[in-house]
């Protein structure tokens, strides 16, 4: 009671501006983390919505002084994020559990979260800011699986095994004021403590704390969980190395050190666009040409040419000169093409895509990973970020277990599971190559059958273990059914 109407007190008091508001989330002492850093994922976001304001805005010189004008973008960081997101993990992907029940009930899960689509979009958003979140929590009486972009998520504390506490931050816009809501995941001990706070704010700061009844009058401040093995959180990341703050566990955007080249390519397309503006056809005419005549029979006026045909342009020749000039130039569409296209190779090999992955026709950006070649650049980049995925999703179906056990949707399977996605990789592969080549291993010795199912079904092992034991029943039936068919089972001769 006391606690609200302290922060009731500060709340108006903040409002009459008598006290000053925490600067940002960042000020608080209990993150340890560089505010630096989550300015570059501002700069991520920016240019992956296409409009960053120290690229696009583009001052220029004309008679009547300098103007401020927007760059034309080729939004590549859209491009390139989405392509990787669609290799990766699109509609053929599955994810296999050992346990047919478990199996069942992470699948009602996903379900009813829409996850094959969510998960698609929001791993888009991960290669584009460096990372993503996916929480789980029961409302309604049902699980649910709450997605949280790179800059609504800040790391507490973290080990080798990954990130164990974290504040998930959202922000929400009443009439004239902000409101910042944090919600705290923290262990104290052996309990798992979900936190709640609200700031209310007048301008860009973080603001004062406010009871939460402000806006939430049904949410808890504090929860304390007992017998929790790990965070009720999952952080994904790109497989690629934080080299703006190797202490921190958090991860960069694939195009984080591509910008001199992005920046290269919209100076190029604006460029390219601008050709056929400032290049359009031009006819010098002599400003007397232009003149209005007025027809001495009818009294009419008349223009030698049109006075609102932008091709014409009228000079003060001189007296004795009339002539009309043609000063198109000629424009440089091919050379254009031919930069961007640079460009975008030296951004494919930053990205880790091959050469010749993005083309540009004059229309539009076309991509190249159709066919892969599974000793390319392309797909072994995509295999890399696929085995920090399926560990990420294998977390993702312990946490989505605990949420059950917590609220008693299902309990966990007795025995050990085990958790292994499918990707999609016949953009890379010829399967019936790949079934040949799984014949011919097991026929010279140099692997199992289990193992070749493995491959080629994308099954776990226990899977691939019951396939191989229906195959060798089946194949036990023909025979006896050969058998009796030629009489040797009947007695005969």
């Amino acid at each position: 009671m006391w606690k609200n109407l302290i922060a009731k007190l500060r709340q108006v008091m903040y409002r009459m501006g008598l006290i000053r508001g925490i600067q940002s989330v960042y000020a608080k002492k209990e993150i340890p983390v560089n505010e630096t850093f989550f300015n570059q994922i501002d700069v991520w976001k920016a240019l992956y919505s296409g409009y960053h304001k120290d690229f696009h805005n583009v001052k220029y010189h004309t008679i009547n002084g300098t103007k401020t004008r927007r760059m034309a973008t080729l939004n590549m960081p859209k491009v390139v994020s989405q392509e990787l997101a669609t290799l990766i993990f699109n509609e053929k992907c599955s994810i296999n559990i050992s346990d047919e029940t478990l199996a069942e009930n992470i699948k009602s899960v996903f379900e009813a979260n829409s996850f094959y689509m969510k998960f698609q979009d929001y791993l888009e958003y991960n290669f584009a800011l460096g990372g993503m979140a996916i929480k789980g929590y029961a409302e309604d009486n049902q699980i649910k699986l709450s997605y949280v972009t790179a800059d609504c998520f800040i790391p507490i504390s973290w080990d080798n095994a990954g990130i164990k506490e974290g504040v998930f931050v959202s922000e929400i816009r009443r009439r004239d004021k902000k409101y910042t809501h944090l919600e705290w995941h923290l262990w104290d001990g052996p309990e798992y403590v979900i936190r709640n706070e609200l700031y209310e704010s007048n301008g860009s700061d973080l603001g004062v704390l406010v009871p939460l009844n402000t806006l939430f009058p049904d949410l808890q401040e504090e929860t304390r969980i007992q017998n929790l093995t790990r965070p009720l959180f999952v952080y994904f990341k790109p497989n690629t190395a934080n080299n703006i703050d190797l202490n921190s566990p958090l991860g960069i955007s694939v195009y984080a050190n591509s910008l001199d080249t992005l920046k290269s390519l919209d100076i190029a397309f604006d460029s390219f666009q601008r050709e056929f503006r400032l290049g359009r056809k031009r006819i010098i005419v002599p400003a007397s040409a232009i003149k209005t005549v007025i027809d001495p029979q009818t009294g009419q006026q008349h223009r030698y040419f049109d006075a609102t045909d932008e091709v014409y342009e009228a000079f003060n020749l001189d007296q004795d000169s009339n002539e009309i000039k043609d000063i198109s130039v000629e424009l440089r569409v091919e050379e254009h093409i031919a930069a961007i296209n640079a460009l975008l190779n030296i951004l494919a090999m930053q990205i880790g895509f091959s050469a010749g992955s993005f083309t540009f026709d004059g229309k539009g950006v076309k991509t190249a990973t159709e066919v892969v070649s599974e000793n390319s650049k392309t797909f072994r980049t995509k295999q890399s970020h696929e085995t920090v995925i399926e560990a990420g999703l294998q977390e993702l179906v312990e946490v989505i277990i605990q949420v059950a056990e917590l609220y008693g949707f299902f309990s966990r399977p007795v025995e050990k599971y085990k958790v292994s996605v499918t990707f999609d990789d016949s953009i890379a592969e010829d399967q019936t190559a790949e079934i040949n080549k799984q014949v011919l291993l097991v026929t010279n010795g140099l692997t199992s059958k289990k193992r070749a199912i493995m491959k080629v079904h994308g099954v776990t092992e226990e899977e691939a273990e019951k396939i191989l034991q229906e195959i060798l029943k089946e194949q036990q039936t023909v025979t006896a059914q050969a058998i009796d068919l030629f009489g040797m089972g009947s007695g005969g001769e």
